[in-house]
């Protein structure tokens, strides 16, 4: 650790003095938003709780997700929060863990996203925007997100999932989230390579209602993103069997 003079004080001080600046309840030591984000009152923070589901077709991907959020597990504070969010020409992403978190994470790379867009004249790639995603979370101060990440470029159609450490992992298809176990189980057995995007959609809705049924972080309907090449298109269904008979 170097010793130097704070320029602002006049103080003889310890430690990196090119290092960033963090607000109070931060320390970049743990590399996850500091010691005392371990001390929040978990049972104050609003978490999306949540099973979200991305799913890559033919001509494009979906993404669906549940509209529940909670209070410490305990008590749903929201019925219809949009848990998909378009921060891409042709991407989505999903919010997952902490929502102020998933908020913030959602407008950075959204920002990010446009700066690239301004700079280069054209949109950043799916697979690019997924590792910029992948490095933010893991040097970022975001509280508990686990999104998906999924898009279409000229390389085709990408489900990402970025994890709380910054790992980033793509497939075919891929579920977040505290219902991920029981969506995993109904995808697992019915996802074909080169499947529609109806039979996609249909798929991941299902997946979300099964989830439904038994977590109780999941819950009060689904939003469906649909992203080909000529855009994203977000709904919102108080019930999964409306998305359904969208059809």
């Amino acid at each position: 650790m170097s010793r130097f003079t704070d320029p602002l004080t006049g103080a003889d001080a310890v430690g990196d003095p090119t290092a960033p600046e963090l607000a109070d309840g931060f320390d970049d030591a743990d590399g996850a938003g500091g010691a005392n984000a371990q001390d929040r009152d978990e049972g104050a923070v609003n978490k999306t709780g949540t099973t979200t589901v991305g799913i890559t077709a033919e001509d494009g991907v979906v993404v669906a997700t549940d509209r529940r959020a909670s209070l410490g597990g305990r008590f749903v504070s929201n019925k219809s929060v949009q848990k998909v969010e378009q921060i891409h020409p042709t991407g989505v992403l999903t919010l997952v863990g902490s929502v102020g978190g998933a908020q913030s994470f959602i407008r950075t790379l959204r920002s990010e996203a446009d700066l690239y867009e301004v700079r280069k004249g054209e949109s950043i790639s799916i697979h690019a925007l997924a590792t910029l995603a992948g490095n933010f979370a893991r040097g970022g101060p975001w509280f508990a997100i686990n999104p998906i990440l999924a898009g279409v470029d000229e390389e085709g159609s990408h489900v990402y999932s970025i994890d709380p450490a910054g790992g980033v992992m793509a497939d075919d298809y891929t579920v977040t989230g505290s219902g991920m176990q029981l969506a995993y189980g109904t995808i697992e057995g019915e996802y074909d390579d080169g499947m529609s995007m109806a039979d996609a959609r249909d798929l991941a809705v299902r997946a979300v209602d099964a989830a439904s049924e038994r977590d109780t972080g999941s819950g009060n309907g689904v939003y469906v993103a649909e992203v080909t090449g000529d855009g994203v298109d977000i709904e919102g269904f108080d019930e999964t069997d409306a998305a359904l008979a969208e059809r």
